[in-house]
């Protein structure tokens, strides 16, 4: 299948003056298994936790298999 069942569009994520994520913008097909590769600091952790809906973005959007993150986090998780 190649179904987008992630998809972003200028993700960005502060931590008060802070800048962590900016302007991220993944397109993920239906896959098996997927992995995020880099080294410590390098910010993994930020956008894969904006894509799953337990931090919310500072700007842009997100939708995990057609639910927007933010309003319908709980149908992103299932």
């Amino acid at each position: 299948m190649n179904d987008v069942v992630i998809e972003a569009e200028g993700l960005g994520k502060r931590y008060g003056p802070t800048g962590v994520v900016a302007r991220v913008s993944p397109q993920v097909a239906d896959v098996t298994a997927l992995g995020v590769l880099g080294p410590n600091g390098a910010g993994r952790t930020a956008p894969i936790r904006m894509l799953t809906a337990p931090t919310r973005q500072d700007a842009g959007w997100a939708r995990g298999v057609g639910h927007d993150v933010v309003p319908e986090a709980k149908a992103v998780r299932v």
